[in-house]
């Protein structure tokens, strides 16, 4: 039995929390990549319009480099990851100095035929 085909699309160094991704893509995971994109479309999160962006990406490699029907593709994989840390430094009362930490992360979609 032959694996089904993944098609992947990956945006790293997104400037925003991996906490923040993650509200928006747990929702997304597992439904069908058309209906997926509606419901980011109308979602009042700024992690939405990313997110969007990647799965747009993926169900378009699909498309135009493995031939497949954009119509029967699911989001089979779906998963956010840390990315680089910016640290800064935030002066604060009496000498003292608070870190920032600036996050980034890496946002990885795959869309294939629904598993059985």
């Amino acid at each position: 039995m032959s694996n089904p085909v993944k098609v992947k699309a990956i945006a790293k160094n997104v400037s925003m929390s991996p906490f923040k991704l993650r509200r928006v893509m747990n929702l997304v995971r597992g439904m069908n990549g058309l209906d997926a994109l509606d419901h980011l479309k109308f979602m009042p999160h700024k992690a939405a319009r990313i997110i969007e962006k990647v799965l747009h990406s993926a169900l378009s490699n699909a498309e135009n480099n493995n031939m497949l029907d954009v119509e029967e593709l699911y989001v089979v994989e779906a998963f956010v990851d840390g990315g680089r840390t910016l640290r800064r430094v935030q002066p604060r009362a009496q000498g003292r100095a608070y870190q920032i930490k600036k996050r980034s992360s890496h946002v990885t979609i795959a869309v294939g035929p629904k598993k059985k």
